[in-house]
């Protein structure tokens, strides 16, 4: 495995850096594009490729192995966890539904129409900017 995987991390975001690592693992692996078995980099070396602390690593793996995504063997490193299809579909699913129901309630508070947000997420879909 690469010490260096698809994570971009927002400083000036209001999400901790931890959630931000522990968000981005769990699309990864859930999409597939980190598979079962991956070997992960180590604690220590991906606090360095994403310049953080160790100990900020270290949460966002210990709260990904709580929820069963990765494991931990002694010796030997962290790897990705099996994933039923299933479970998969189900974890892609919520993902989906909270970032949908989050760009809703952002719209919402500016005011906007059910009609305007509809339409503009099915010009999203489509490519579009239509304002």
């Amino acid at each position: 495995m690469s010490d260096r995987l698809p994570i971009q991390l927002d400083e000036s975001s209001r999400t901790p850096i931890y959630d931000q690592i522990e968000a981005q693992l769990k699309s990864l692996i859930v999409s597939g594009q980190l598979p079962a078995g991956t070997a992960l980099p180590s604690i220590r070396k991906l606090a360095a490729s994403l310049s953080c602390s160790v100990i900020t690593t270290r949460r966002s793996y210990q709260n990904l192995e709580q929820k069963g995504y990765i494991k931990t063997i002694q010796g030997k490193g962290t790897f990705v966890s099996e994933m039923s299809m299933q479970d998969q579909s189900e974890q892609k699913q919520e993902a989906v539904q909270k970032a949908l129901e989050q760009a809703a309630a952002v719209g919402r508070s500016y005011g906007y129409s059910k009609e305007e947000l509809s339409n503009w997420f099915a010009a999203v879909l489509e490519g579009g900017e239509e304002r």
